[in-house]
């Protein structure tokens, strides 16, 4: 499915939410991989996002026909 940019932000922003509130990883990363985000949660979050490993679902409500 293809998101939009504000779907896209709000996935990642949630995802790095629940991350830096200690939320566990759902990709295995190295000590390297880390460093070279800077322990960034938003990062982690992009990094997930763009695999695909997010459970995280977009509703989106079509309109009533008359």
């Amino acid at each position: 499915m293809k998101f939009t940019k504000y779907e896209t932000a709000r996935i990642i922003g949630a995802r790095a939410l629940q991350i830096a509130m200690g939320a566990p990883l759902l990709l295995k990363l190295k000590e390297e991989d880390f460093e070279r985000i800077n322990y960034n949660p938003v990062e982690v979050a992009r990094l997930e996002f763009n695999k695909g490993v997010i459970p995280i679902t977009i509703r989106r409500p079509l309109p009533k026909k008359m």
